[in-house]
């Protein structure tokens, strides 16, 4: 059986890259590989994906597993960089090159590169890529980044775009997800309470936490604006049964790109927060109107935006879109 070790942000119960690591174990036990994540999480991993796991800083553990391993696979998400922590970035690299020093094949899987500004941790990123199996990125600003230093790389769609939802009976609810940001304001919080307080007063308002200790407080202080306006409107943080409860939904605002994308694969009418530039362009690609972070639009046109959206629209756009596992499914098959 051939052995795969999986590092990445996983275990801190992060919807995005728990989502990407359910698609990705999912592919690999498809594939009859065993499995190893590094996590900050073990025991929530293996229970929850049905794989071996082992604590991301068990320096020792970690290295016995990749040594035993065949194929090392580093993300996905957007691991190599350092605008995070340069300590983040250095330990990515060290899982890397721990799989290059002992002969494994080594993917990048769907990453997001950059930015690197520390020039000495770039010289290094740049020529261990180099000696990949395999590179695939999610973006073209990563593509093109790799190909100023010739590291010979692929562009994928994001893997959640292969992840298999269940069809649930629509609810009568209003999904607002938001997270902590910098960027983040009380003007943004404001003007969102008011329109959805003026447009979805009868409905259900569920707001979402992706990530509790992070976003919780934001979605607390988001549920008092709502209340403060109409003490009466009905509201429930979600923190739990997120993709589920996504799917339900009958209208999503949302900042996360992954929240997005699940509602838009699910044929909700969806609206986007622009914190970041991935979610700018799912908006754009996928024809759903856009809020900015400075809230200057008008949003009596954004609801009329939402309104029109056609479920049919949405879906059909995320069925133009497949992962390719072929160059993924390769280097397994060779690897036996």
């Amino acid at each position: 059986m051939v052995k795969a070790v999986v590092s990445g942000y996983y275990g801190f119960k992060n919807f995005g890259d728990e989502a990407i690591l359910a698609v990705l174990t999912e592919h690999l036990n498809s594939l009859g590989v065993e499995t190893t994540v590094f996590s900050s999480d073990p025991e929530f991993t293996k229970k929850t994906y049905n794989v071996n796991s082992v604590k991301s800083f068990d320096i020792k553990k970690v290295i016995d597993e990749i040594r035993s391993s065949d194929v090392v696979i580093s993300g996905g998400g957007s691991l190599l960089q350092d605008a995070t922590s340069l300590k983040s970035l250095v330990y990515y690299l060290s899982i890397i090159a721990f799989g290059l020093l002992f002969n494994k094949k080594v993917i990048i899987f769907a990453q997001g590169i950059g930015p690197v500004n520390n020039k000495f941790a770039r010289f290094i990123l740049m020529n261990l890529l180099k000696l990949c199996s395999l590179v695939t990125v999610r973006d073209e600003n990563s593509l093109n980044l790799l190909k100023q230093y010739n590291v010979c790389a692929k562009q994928v769609c994001d893997p959640i775009y292969s992840l298999n939802l269940v069809n649930v009976k629509k609810s009568n609810s209003v999904g607002i997800q938001l997270r902590s940001f910098k960027t983040m304001n009380y003007n943004l919080l404001n003007k969102l309470a008011l329109f959805v307080a003026h447009n979805f007063y009868d409905k259900k308002i569920e707001i979402f936490s992706l990530q509790e200790a992070l976003d919780l407080d934001l979605c607390k202080k988001f549920e008092n604006l709502l209340h403060d306006i109409n003490k009466d409107i009905k509201t429930e943080i979600v923190i739990d049964d997120i993709i589920n409860k996504i799917s339900s939904l009958e209208y999503l605002i949302g900042m996360r790109f992954h929240a997005l994308l699940v509602a838009i694969k699910c044929g909700v009418k969806t609206c986007a927060i622009n914190y970041d530039i991935k979610v700018e362009k799912l908006a754009k690609d996928a024809s759903i109107p856009i809020i900015s972070m400075d809230a200057h639009e008008d949003f009596n046109e954004i609801y009329s935006k939402m309104q029109n959206l056609k479920s049919e629209d949405l879906l059909r756009f995320a069925k133009s879109k497949s992962f390719d596992w072929s160059d993924f499914d390769e280097l397994f098959i060779t690897a036996k």
